[in-house]
C-alpha cells in the first residue's frame, strides 16, 4: 500500500503552532506534499520542517515569506527535482517532486491568480508550461516503468460540483472558463492523459471540498472549494481504493484554511 497526503498549511510555522505536528505524528502516510509553507527550512521548528522518521526536501520561494513546497517520505527518495525547468518559475516555490520506488511523487502550488491583474497573466504562463511538463513527466515515467502522481493546491475548481457556490464564482479567479478547460486538458486521454483520483473515487457528489474561506461560516455551512487533487498517471489512479478528506471536526480545530486531502493506493 501507498498512502499520500497532500495539504496547503497556509504558513507551515503558524500551522505547527496550532495541530500540525500532533496531526502529522498520527499520520499513516508515506508521503505527505505540503504547499504554502512560506518559510526557509532553517526557519522551521525542527518537528515541523525535519521531524522524525522523515525525510524532508523543500523548496521555499526566492520571495520571502511567499509560497514554498515540500514534501515529507518515509524512505529516502531516489531522486529529487526542485522546480520543471521553467525560466520563470523554478524560483517560486511552486513545485517539488521525488522519485519512490516505482512512483514519482510530486508537491505542487499553482498561483492562485486573481482577474484583470499580473497574477492572473502570470497563472496563464505558469499553466502553459506545466501542461507540457506534465507531458513530458509521463511519456519519461513510462518508459522508466514508473507511475505519478501529482498533489496539491491547483488553485482551480474543475467542474461546478467542485464548489459550493459556483454561480456566483464564474467571473472570478479559479473558476474561470480558460482554467476549467485548462484542467479538462490535463484530464484529456488524448492531451495530459492523467486522471483526477478523487473525482474518480467519489463520482457524480458534489465536493468532497478541502478549502474553505476564513469568512463567515463558510467551514460550518460547508462552503468549501475543491481545489486540493492528486493528479495521477491512470495506472496508478487504477490502483487507488480509498480517498477522503480530513475535514477537522469543528472551526477551531483547523490548522489551515485547507484541509489534508488523502489518497490510498494498493500497489
Amino acid at each position: 500500500m501507498l498512502t499520500v497526503t497532500s495539504v496547503n498549511v497556509n504558513g507551515l510555522r503558524a500551522a505547527a503552532k496550532k495541530g500540525f505536528v500532533e496531526w502529522l505524528g498520527g499520520s499513516e502516510a508515506d508521503a505527505v506534499c505540503l504547499q504554502e509553507v512560506r518559510a526557509e527550512p532553517h526557519q522551521l521548528p525542527a518537528e515541523a520542517g525535519a521531524p522524525e522518521g522523515w525525510f524532508a526536501v523543500h523548496a521555499p520561494a526566492a520571495a520571502k515569506g511567499r509560497a514554498g513546497v515540500s514534501l515529507l517520505t518515509r524512505r529516502e527518495p531516489d531522486r529529487v527535482r526542485t522546480g520543471f525547468g521553467s525560466a520563470e518559475f523554478d524560483g517560486s516555490g511552486r513545485y517539488v517532486e521525488a522519485d519512490l520506488p516505482g512512483v514519482t511523487v510530486a508537491s505542487l502550488y499553482l498561483p492562485s491568480g486573481e482577474v484583470g491583474t499580473e497574477r492572473q497573466d502570470e497563472k496563464i504562463r505558469f499553466m502553459a508550461e506545466f501542461l507540457e511538463y506534465l507531458r513530458e513527466l509521463k511519456v519519461r515515467a513510462a518508459a522508466d516503468g514508473r507511475e505519478v502522481v501529482v498533489c496539491g493546491d491547483w488553485n482551480i475548481a474543475h467542474q461546478e460540483a467542485d464548489l459550493k457556490n459556483w454561480k456566483g464564482n464564474k467571473k472570478n479567479s479559479g473558476f474561470l472558463p480558460e482554467e476549467r478547460e485548462w484542467m479538462t486538458r490535463v484530464f484529456d486521454a488524448a492531451d495530459g492523459g492523467y486522471v483526477d483520483v478523487m473525482r474518480a473515487l467519489h463520482p457524480g457528489v458534489e465536493g468532497p471540498y478541502s478549502w474553505w474561506s476564513y469568512r463567515g461560516r463558510a467551514f460550518d455551512n460547508d462552503t468549501g472549494w475543491r481545489i486540493d487533487y492528486q493528479v495521477a498517471t491512470p495506472g496508478l489512479a487504477g490502483r487507488a481504493v480509498k480517498g477522503f478528506v480530513e475535514r477537522a471536526a469543528t472551526h477551531g480545530e483547523r490548522w489551515s484554511d485547507h484541509a489534508p486531502v488523502t489518497v490510498v493506493y494498493e500497489l
